[in-house]
């Protein structure tokens, strides 16, 4: 069966096609349909993820799956939150994963409550006007390091230190940080609620 992912980040698509493997589910992203992103108006992970489902679904007549992700960093008040995205832009950088870093690493210079969690809401719809969504979501709390740290994964991960491991994110092997992080949290809940209610 075909599912669409609604995103487009080679990233996210990577990782979620691993978990998705054992179901024999084959995620396409949206732009390979020619889909445009959806707007994200919302001011939580849920609703996000729900409208970017119902979108990718409406455009495709497929299943869709997806994911809004971000950082909540404590002493900011659970920010950037829905907006890790485009965190950096509020700092006058362009938006991209390394200037997100950079603006954040700028932002906690001299803070000493490094405390984050990294969130992931994963949505599932049959159809766009499927009346039961799977929603599932992955929480995993570290603290942001004082520099980027390893070189695999993307996002947040060369600074989002996870004290179990004493190591990043991004210093983890791929299928360690896959099987922990909050994304792999999610997709585990994902599946497990696919097998269940869609197979």
């Amino acid at each position: 069966m075909k599912i669409v992912l609604a995103s487009n980040n080679p990233g996210k698509l990577a990782e979620l096609q691993v978990m998705f493997a054992p179901l024999g589910f084959e995620l396409i992203t949206q732009g390979s349909l020619g889909i445009p992103e959806a707007p994200e108006p919302f001011h939580t992970f849920i609703e996000n993820a729900l409208a970017k489902a119902r979108h990718a679904a409406e455009h495709s007549g497929l299943p869709a799956v997806a994911d809004d992700a971000g950082l909540c960093v404590d002493v900011f008040g659970g920010l950037p939150g829905v907006q890790t995205a485009f965190y950096a832009t509020r700092f006058g950088y362009p938006k991209s994963d390394d200037n997100n870093v950079r603006a954040l690493l700028e932002q906690m210079q001299g803070v000493d409550n490094r405390r984050a969690a990294m969130v992931s809401t994963l949505v599932a719809v049959r159809s766009a006007q499927d009346p039961e969504p799977l929603v599932a979501v992955g929480r995993v709390v570290g603290e942001i390091a004082r520099e980027r740290l390893g070189t695999n994964g993307f996002g947040f991960d060369p600074v989002m230190f996870i004290p179990e491991f004493g190591l990043t994110f991004a210093q983890l092997p791929i299928e360690v940080k896959n099987a922990n992080s909050h994304r792999g949290r999610a997709a585990a809940a994902m599946v497990a609620l696919m097998r269940e209610q869609w197979l």
